[in-house]
């Protein structure tokens, strides 16, 4: 990762995060995924691949009074969510570890929302990065089904799994959530009127039972094109985005 880093507000200033210039740097991902946590005043979370801390503090910032652990595997990432943590007021727990091998401690937990941005890009079927840091960040190393099998574990009963995706990986995601978690929503998010969802956002419950649900497709920009400067954000995505609002599963 670069030396070099950049401070960036989130949320209108009320999240202001350290990330490497040149690295793997948080965008509206993260920020979408927090703001689809059903947490409430005093719930346990965990993200796992944490990044510098961009869902979690986004998280915190909505909701208070949170006992926050996240997990990280890159060294220089890991301290940066410390910093990061440190800096915005928020307390969390940042283990610098493997997902796939916790420690013990994080083993005996559970925690009633766990979450997670697994790396878009399957290893076998895209062209690594130049920066090692974006590489791992976003190169799928571990498998995605362990990703959901670790969520599924740390979860209490009734507790909830989140992830955000690319669409086309959504067929991995749901075979890796089938048969471990339930209760499975998925929201696509789509550009603009008329194209594609390219990302989704997929909620599942440990020992859930309802029936699995797909929703309308949630839109993000204005119109069917980019016609000015600026941003062209729905009032809905503008509200998550910049105020910090929750977009809950329906």
């Amino acid at each position: 990762m670069s030396a070099e880093l950049t401070q960036n507000d989130f949320l209108n200033g009320r999240v202001t995060l350290w990330q490497p210039k040149d690295g793997y740097r948080a965008g509206v991902d993260p920020v979408l995924l927090a703001a689809t946590i059903p947490a409430k005043p005093g719930d346990r979370v965990l993200e796992l691949g944490s990044g510098v801390g961009a869902a979690f503090l986004c998280l915190t910032a909505r909701v208070s009074n949170l006992s926050v652990h996240a997990v990280e595997l890159q060294p220089d990432y890991a301290a940066l969510a410390h910093r990061n943590a440190k800096e915005n007021g928020a307390e969390a727990t940042i283990w610098e570890a493997d997902l796939a091998m916790l420690p013990m401690e994080l083993r005996q937990m559970q925690f009633e929302h766990v979450f997670a941005n697994p790396p878009y890009f399957d290893r076998t079927a895209s062209t690594a990065a130049h920066d090692a840091g974006r590489d791992v960040a976003m190169g799928e190393d571990t498998p995605l089904g362990t990703w959901v099998e670790v969520a599924a574990k740390r979860l209490a009963p009734k507790g909830t799994a989140t992830f955000v995706h690319r669409a086309e990986r959504l067929p991995d995601l749901l075979s890796a959530m089938h048969g471990v978690l339930g209760s499975i929503q998925v929201m696509p998010l789509q550009a603009r009127v008329g194209r594609d969802a390219n990302l989704v956002l997929v909620h599942g419950v440990k020992n859930g039972r309802a029936a699995f649900r797909l929703h309308a497709p949630v839109r993000m920009h204005e119109g069917d094109s980019h016609t000015h400067d600026g941003d062209s954000y729905t009032d809905q995505i503008r509200g998550v985005l910049r105020d910090g609002a929750a977009l809950p599963f329906p």
